[in-house]
């Protein structure tokens, strides 16, 4: 790190100003290290004593194991890249069986083993191609395993003793999503995401039956007794394995892990503010047990020990332990515990001139001082999608909550504005307007809906308003506040939160009056173009980049409303209005930048596609050169016009 700041101090300082940057010589790229480091886990699985943690983000994905009694990593390994195309980035599902660890992979759904007692990791199968998930594992008494997947739908048997692999067919039609499932003897349960279905399959003869429909998809699924658990949304399904006495409570709030206990006691955690509370088959509600022991934060696992004891494995990265008698709660951060950390795909990106970069990341902010090198890393509450200034505070959008909170620059303090509310919990973009002190959001919804939601924020006060299918059944994915005030262009996708058929087969572009609130004019500029990525309104023309249509971008005349530009990027990404000129960072074709005008001219290539979210740039005032990415290293590029691409 002492290395890593002196180059970043050294590289400021022999900066080259905007004039000497126009002779176009080297350096083209400066790298100053990892832009975003984690320790997020995804998979948890608890056994004898030890836990058994992937990570998030990392390549290649860590697997470790956590010894409970001492809170410290005791060994580690990582999974391989295994021979299909893709590499894995870490491991949503894990079990413990027979003496091994099985890990199954994402974004190529691969199941591996690790042995614990020698330690040695196996590729065991692919379950598809790259894009793929396996969200769940479960194990039989037998030792049999089964896998739930993403994005086929399905649940998949692997035998450990012959390698033999099969799968269950369709589960339900358009399902997507195997997000949970649970195994005994005889059947295995599986909880969709798409179609809101606990289904149970017989393990002998593959029949299919529908034990009970959830209200939304089906996250969570637990054997308890001689009952299924199963989650959807803020209800708790309770049924009988055989599919009777379907029991169905209210919880209001959305849970993300369970354990039942040997006494008929089942412990879970809320989302999204990570709140402990108990329940028993029985119960009309659920009874709080303790204030979040990791405030706003995912739960992958819980156990209860044989002291008696809840612990608890975050997203971020860490392990917590709750006394169930005084409510008291400890907090590990698994780094400092010796978990290994490494550099993930940023999420965002935000710079203040003359301060500091900010990175967001998953559940983490890492901040590159540009005044003394240094370097910082805070928590925050989710994955914040994107960032917006104002005044001494920063805005972010968070995922998976749709939250809003604000992170003071001279402290690092976090608050939170609030939850945007009506199931519009992707936000993918946010700016902020001047004129009327307002942040305006634009999102998408979670699961199989169709509209996404304008949402305009007080900073001052929190209060939301919530403009929902302010584009008829699509949902948003960009917005762009026009420079004279008064209008926000917003940008469609047609397949909104995805799980449920479009309607529409073009995304529109919307222009919404912020003094009267409504939308004055709404026009489809490319017939069966469905996604925009990105739009940004300069000089009477909307520039978008289409995100599913082989890196389509125009340039929209807003007085008529007809296409004056249009061409071919390498792939999608953001777009940046800096000193007149309309800039666009790409993924694809090595990651590329371009500066757009009525062609598109390639300035920069190999950067790499490292971006979790989409591409940015993120330049220095008064300069050519931007913040931004070569591979997962925090860069400083020059992006002037008049230079050759490099």
């Amino acid at each position: 790190m002492k290395t890593l700041v002196v180059a970043l101090v050294a590289a400021l300082l022999t900066a080259a100003s905007p004039a000497e940057a126009a002779t176009c010589q080297p350096p083209t790229v400066e790298k100053f290290g990892p832009a975003s480091v984690t320790g997020a886990i995804v998979g948890a699985s608890v056994h004898e004593g030890k836990a058994y943690l992937v990570t998030r983000g990392q390549k290649p994905p860590v697997l470790a194991e956590f010894d409970l009694a001492t809170r410290k990593v005791v060994r580690s390994a990582t999974l391989p890249d295994a021979p299909a195309t893709g590499e894995p980035e870490g491991a949503w599902a894990t079990v413990v069986s027979g003496g091994k660890v099985y890990a199954g992979t994402y974004p190529v759904p691969d199941l591996y083993s690790f042995d614990l007692a020698t330690g040695e990791v196996k590729h065991l199968h692919s379950f598809g191609r790259n894009g793929g998930f396996v969200w769940s594992l479960a194990a039989s008494p037998d030792g049999t395993i089964y896998a739930g997947t993403y994005p086929d739908g399905r649940v998949w048997e692997y035998r450990p003793d012959t390698g033999a692999v099969r799968n269950f067919g369709v589960l339900a039609a358009g399902e997507r999503y195997v997000r949970s499932v649970a195994a005994d003897a005889d059947h295995v349960y599986a909880g969709l995401l798409d179609k809101g279905k606990l289904m149970s399959i017989d393990r002998g003869s593959g029949a299919v039956r529908e034990l009970a429909q959830g209200p939304t998809g089906i996250g969570v699924v637990a054997p308890h007794g001689d009952r299924i658990l199963a989650v959807s949304g803020t209800t708790l399904i309770d049924v009988r394995r055989d599919g009777a006495d379907v029991r169905k409570v209210e919880t209001g709030a959305g849970l993300d892990a369970l354990v039942s206990t040997p006494d008929g006691t089942v412990y879970g955690t809320s989302r999204p503010d990570g709140t402990v509370y108990r329940y028993r088959t029985g119960d009309t509600a659920l009874t709080k047990v303790a204030d979040a022991p990791s405030p706003g934060d995912e739960t992958r696992r819980l156990e209860l020990t044989a002291a008696g004891t809840l612990v608890g494995f975050s997203g971020s990265g860490g392990m917590w332990s709750l006394d169930l008698v005084s409510a008291t709660s400890e907090f590990v951060d698994l780094i400092e515990a010796g978990l290994p950390g490494g550099a993930e795909r940023p999420q965002s990106m935000l710079v203040v001139p003359n301060r500091a970069v900010y990175i967001g990341g998953h559940f983490s902010m890492d901040v590159r001082d540009l005044r003394t090198g240094e370097h910082r890393r805070f928590r925050v509450p989710g994955e914040p999608k994107d960032l917006v200034r104002r005044g001494d505070k920063i805005y972010a959008a968070v995922y998976p909550s749709g939250e809003i909170v604000s992170i003071d620059i001279r402290t690092d303090k976090v608050a939170s504005l609030g939850f945007l509310g009506h199931g519009q919990q992707r936000p993918w973009d946010i700016e902020y307007d001047p004129r009327t002190d307002k942040l305006l959001v634009a999102s998408a919804p979670l699961g199989a809906r169709l509209n996404g939601a304008l949402s305009i924020v007080d900073p001052d006060s929190g209060e939301i308003d919530v403009y929902e299918g302010v584009i008829p059944d699509q949902s948003l994915m960009s917005l762009s506040l026009d420079p004279d005030g008064g209008v926000v262009y917003l940008g469609g996708d047609v397949l909104g939160g995805g799980g449920t058929p479009p309607t529409k087969a073009s995304a529109s572009v919307a222009a919404f009056d912020l003094r009267t609130r409504t939308v004055r004019w709404q026009v489809d500029p490319v017939a069966g173009y469905r996604t925009f990525q990105d739009v940004k309104v300069h000089d009477g023309l909307l520039y978008g980049v289409y995100k599913r249509n082989s890196g389509a971008w125009i340039a929209l005349d807003l007085a008529t409303r007809t296409i004056k530009y249009q061409g071919t990027l390498s792939g999608y990404g953001e777009l940046t209005v800096h000193r007149g000129r309309v800039f666009a960072s790409t993924f694809f074709g090595g990651g590329n930048a371009y500066v757009l005008g009525t062609e598109a001219k390639l300035l920069a290539t190999g950067l790499g596609d490292e971006w979790y979210t989409n591409p940015q740039l993120h330049f220095e005032p008064g300069s050519w050169r931007a913040w931004a990415l070569s591979g997962r290293e925090l860069a400083r590029i020059r992006l002037d016009p008049r230079c050759p691409s490099s």
